[in-house]
Parts: C-alpha cells; sequence; structure tokens
C-alpha cells in the first residue's frame, strides 16, 4: 500500500482487537475518513463486514479496491488487465510536464509509462471495481518509484534510488469476499454517512491538525481524477486544494465538526484515532465521547512520521530549522453503552 502520513499500518493490531472486543461474534463496521484503506482492509480479511468512505478520490478509489472488491470475483480478470497494461509503450503527457519536468517526484521515464499506462485504463471501460484495481495498481507502482519522503508538498532535491528504478504494475492485495456480507465504498463527508450506517460499530480516524490529505497527496488526486488541473507552486498541487477545505484541518473547525459526526453516529459502538498533535487534547476528547457511554482511552507511543524526523528542508532542498520532538502518542478512544476490558 501508499505510503501514507497517519497510516495505522502499525497500529492495525490494537485497532483491530479493541473492534473484536467490542464485537466478538464479528459484524458491521463502518469506517468513515478511510484514508489509504488499511483499516478496512484488515478488518475485511478478519470476517468484518466493511463500509469504507472518503472523500478524496484517490482514497476512495484505494478502499474500491481494498474492502469492496472480492479476490474471488476480481482476481482472475485484473491479473490479465495488468499483464496488457504492462506491455504499454511510454508516451509523455500531462503527467510528465507537471510532475517529471515543472516538478521531479518522478523520472521523465517512469512519468511517460504513467501516462500512458493511465491512458489506457481510462480507454479500456473497465467495471468500477475492475478500474479501481488497476488504478491503484498503478499508484502503488508509482509509489515505489517517487522521489519524496512520503508526502508531496515537496520532492528530494537528488533523485532518490529507488526513483531510479523501473516503474512496475503489481497485483493489489485483495480481500475475499465476507460471510457477512458485501463490503462497501463510498466518496462522501463523513457526516453524511455516519447519519445512515446503521451497523455495530464506528470506527473514525479524522484529520487532527492542519496537515491536509488532499495537499500531502494532491498527485494521486489528479492521478485518479485524470482530470488535468490547473496547478500552482513549486509543488505543482491542484489548484483546488485551496478550496478543497476541510473544518478538520482547523483549530476552530475541528471541534464542532467532530462533535457533529459523534452526534450522527447511530451505531451503538464507537472507536475514535487520534494523535497527541492533534488540535484536540485527549481530555476534550473524553468529555465530548462520554456522553456516548463509558469511554476507555489506549495510549500507544510512536515515531513522529519520516519527514518529522528527517526535519523542515526549504523549496532548494536545503535542511531549515530543528528536529523537534521524535516520538508522538496515538490514542484509541473505544466507546460503548457497557464497560468493556481491552487487552493490554
Amino acid at each position: 500500500m501508499i505510503k501514507y502520513l497517519g497510516s495505522k499500518r502499525a497500529l492495525i493490531e490494537p485497532i483491530t482487537s479493541a473492534i473484536r472486543a467490542l464485537l466478538p461474534d464479528g459484524g458491521h463496521v463502518c469506517d468513515l475518513f478511510s484514508g489509504s484503506a488499511r483499516v478496512g482492509h484488515a478488518l475485511k480479511g478478519q470476517g468484518f463486514r466493511v463500509w469504507s468512505n472518503d472523500h478524496n478520490a484517490y482514497a476512495h478509489t484505494l478502499a474500491t479496491t481494498y474492502v469492496q472488491a472480492d479476490r474471488d470475483q476480481w482476481q482472475d480478470r485484473a491479473t490479465a488487465v495488468l499483464a496488457d497494461l504492462a506491455t504499454t509503450p511510454p508516451a509523455p503527457g500531462w503527467f510528465t510536464k507537471a510532475f517529471c519536468e515543472d516538478a521531479r517526484y518522478f523520472t521523465p521515464e517512469n512519468g511517460a509509462l504513467i501516462d500512458a499506462i493511465r491512458d489506457r485504463i481510462e480507454a479500456m471501460g473497465l467495471e468500477p471495481e475492475l478500474k479501481a484495481i488497476a488504478l491503484v495498481s498503478l499508484m502503488e507502482a508509482a509509489d515505489r518509484v517517487d522521489s519524496t519522503a512520503g508526502l508531496q508538498m515537496a520532492y528530494m532535491k537528488s533523485w532518490a534510488p529507488r526513483a531510479l528504478r523501473p516503474l512496475a504494475l503489481r497485483m493489489p492485495a485483495l480481500q475475499p469476499a465476507v460471510a457477512a456480507g458485501p463490503c462497501r465504498a463510498t466518496r462522501a463527508e463523513a457526516l453524511e454517512i455516519a447519519a445512515v450506517f446503521d451497523g455495530d460499530l464506528v470506527y473514525l480516524d479524522p484529520p487532527y491538525n492542519q496537515h491536509s490529505y488532499l495537499g500531502n497527496y494532491h498527485v494521486w488526486e489528479s492521478l485518479i481524477l485524470w482530470d488535468r488541473p490547473e496547478t500552482y507552486g513549486i509543488a505543482n498541487k491542484r489548484i483546488d486544494v485551496k478550496t478543497r477545505k476541510s473544518a478538520f484541518n482547523s483549530k476552530p473547525g475541528i471541534g464542532p465538526a467532530l462533535q457533529a459526526v459523534v452526534d450522527a453516529i447511530r451505531a451503538p459502538n464507537l472507536i475514535v484515532s487520534f494523535n497527541d498533535e492533534g488540535y484536540l487534547g485527549r481530555d476534550q476528547l473524553v468529555a465530548m465521547l462520554s456522553a456516548r457511554g463509558h469511554v476507555r482511552v489506549v495510549e500507544i507511543p510512536r515515531p513522529r512520521y519520516v519527514g518529522a524526523r528527517i526535519g523542515i528542508h526549504n523549496p532548494k532542498g536545503e535542511k531549515v530549522g530543528a528536529i523537534g520532538r521524535l516520538r508522538n502518542v496515538e490514542y484509541l478512544f473505544v466507546v460503548t453503552d457497557r464497560p468493556i476490558a481491552l487487552a493490554a
């Protein structure tokens, strides 16, 4: 899966353990801010029926592949499509100009392949789930040969060693269908889905500070939408990064926005992921969530994201400023209508 700020890759076991403690016999779980789709992918693999949602197009495509698409149905056809796409000759276009020449996220050679493969995917007339699998394969192939520290706010002054490797498509790790019923992926605002989900548990992993996922992963948004947007700045971000703002990235906005989502949730169980670098503190979140029932807080110390450990660089790639703390604390707020013991 792609490199992702806030990815729960290292926290999958605590998250899924908490969900299994609440739902030992399985159930229907909704992930309202699905991001990289790692949590939904893991839950589907453990037999849960999952509804993944995110408002960004790239995240919706990841969830369509890793949560909605069933391996039994799509594996063979997707393998054939990816083998066909792998024979595509390079043809530089908008992507190469924007992200290999005007900016330097990828080598022009890999950019020309990305352009050509993406054009072919668009022209193939694939069913939505099959198209999503092909797009995720391309996104992940590009991610393996990018020249960044993991975010698309900037790129390396000199090519990262991995950027010099040739682009290669791989089959995404699809999960089999689950007996509990079909899983699904939607692209909508969290509040909209919170109000209509009528299952057993909602998992919330909202943005928690000023870092916009659209701004950090604008290349993937443009790759998925394939709308060749106007761009701006040294990072060549999509112009709509300036206007597609989230209240969750605002210090005054996050509290009311999260409260509205929490109030709209109909499911009896809730788990919230948050971070001690967030705009809301632990006590504020406990107070907000206590109205719904018993709150148990799990603290998980973690290294900070790689960009923070590398330090701050200016547009010329020169390090500026000092590196701050190297670790933070991830919180899991487990909310239910009854007391429950969780594994330590």
